[in-house]
């Protein structure tokens, strides 16, 4: 693709880069929700799971008609349905909090996540296209930078907003019934405005992609049929799936108990645990522009196995560790996680043109780890009485991704 060409997608490469920043930004308000529902609602570390699992499982459900609007109507219409449902859903956490009903929070997160599921399943292909096929990669891990930028920004205004002032349950507890119901509904209330900002902001957002020229970009034989076993026969595009099934597992289980696991391990409060929760998202913002980086002279996929080494190791010092170096390993594991959804998803998809769409759904489809995984960390953490035992669960994921990366991700064994 010549200069030419590249400066005429420029603006279309920054208006979806936007997109990442925003769908980071509310991704990392999970690990918010998570403890703050935890009291509200006096629930279980599985119970509390259940956040991620309304999240993740909207882009199993959702991902193959994400990615058949794409094909009939094109990238723009998924683009402005995806964030017609994310405004949709932020604009539910007012009611919700109204009700204090638990089941109300995680359907309104669901359906966010249907938008979501939308928007990536067509930005992410869409960065790879606007410019050099050579360069799809590096550009890829560079517009997934701007979502570390939100991991970094979400947990530390979130939990200035969102977390109260810290009570025991047993504090709680002795409370009168109507002092008690008076104190939980002033604290679910908390969301409100959050979820009310992000809402306006997105809904401004679709208005300038409503009215802004894109270009939508078709491959040769984009008119021919794209079933999902003709694209299923490539066996990179299996691992791929496979692959981000655990890498998306494992992130989820990582970022979104974080405050939650700081607090146990190292013994902080949560408001404390909410500046390590930022730079956490800081190391992931770093890791992401620094893998760009290294990408310019080392292969994707032998940095990718090499950070999911590094991952392994900081995650078995915070299983085994005590105090806050089990948070600073965390923050670490934040970092090596950083370059591994673009570059298992680019590597997933390279070489399938006209399978391409209907891969990038499949891969997007395999997002559904980030609902199933946690809740085996949750269980885990209930049953043992230790939520670090429960980091066994991103330790193994980490495994199937380094092997990804290290044997299977080649599209020259198709």
């Amino acid at each position: 693709m010549n200069k030419a060409t590249g400066n005429k997608y420029l603006f279309a490469l920054i208006l979806v880069t936007s997109l990442f920043f925003f769908w980071g930004f509310v991704h990392n308000l999970d690990p918010v929700l998570i403890p703050h529902l935890k009291k509200a609602f006096t629930l279980t570390d599985l119970e509390t799971s259940l956040v991620d699992f309304s999240v993740f499982i909207a882009y199993f459900v959702m991902a193959l008609p994400a990615g058949f609007v794409m094909r009939k109507w094109g990238y723009k219409t998924g683009i402005v349905l995806g964030l017609t449902f994310f405004a949709l859903g932020s604009f539910l956490f007012l009611p919700a909090a109204d009700t204090m009903q638990y089941p109300f929070f995680l359907g309104a997160l669901f359906i966010i996540a249907c938008g979501l599921t939308f928007l990536e399943t067509a930005a992410n292909p869409y960065v790879t296209i606007l410019g050099n096929p050579e360069t799809a990669t590096q550009r890829l891990n560079f517009s997934q930078s701007f979502n570390g930028l939100a991991a970094t920004l979400a947990p530390i205004v979130g939990g200035a907003i969102i977390l109260t002032d810290e009570i025991s349950p047993k504090a709680l507890a002795a409370m009168t019934p109507v002092a008690r119901h008076a104190y939980l509904v002033e604290d679910a209330a908390t969301v409100k405005g959050p979820y009310l900002v992000l809402g306006i902001v997105i809904v401004l957002v679709a208005i300038l992609f409503l009215f802004t020229k894109l270009p939508d970009i078709k491959n040769e034989d984009e008119n021919e049929d794209s079933k999902i076993a003709h694209a299923w026969v490539h066996p990179h595009l299996r691992w791929a799936v496979i692959a981000q099934f655990f890498y998306v597992g494992a992130q989820v289980c990582v970022l979104s108990f974080f405050i939650r696991f700081s607090t146990v391990s190292a013994s902080i409060t949560q408001q404390e645990a909410k500046w390590y929760a930022g730079a956490a998202g800081l190391a992931f913002l770093v890791g992401r522009f620094a893998g760009t980086y290294f990408m310019s002279f080392i292969k994707p996929n032998r940095l990718l196995a090499f950070y999911a080494v590094m991952s392994m190791l900081l995650t078995l010092v915070a299983i085994f560790g005590s105090g806050m170096i089990t948070v600073y390993a965390l923050i670490g594991v934040a970092f090596f996680m950083s370059i591994m959804f673009p570059t298992i998803f680019s590597l997933g998809i390279a070489g399938l043109g006209k399978d391409t769409k209907i891969a990038s759904s499949l891969i997007v489809m395999s997002i559904v780890g980030g609902a199933l995984l946690p809740l085996a960390l949750g269980y885990i953490s209930d049953q043992t009485g230790h939520i670090q035992y429960g980091y066994l669960v991103p330790l193994i994921c980490f495994f199937v991704v380094f092997v990804f990366g290290w044997k299977k991700w080649s599209p020259k064994e198709n």
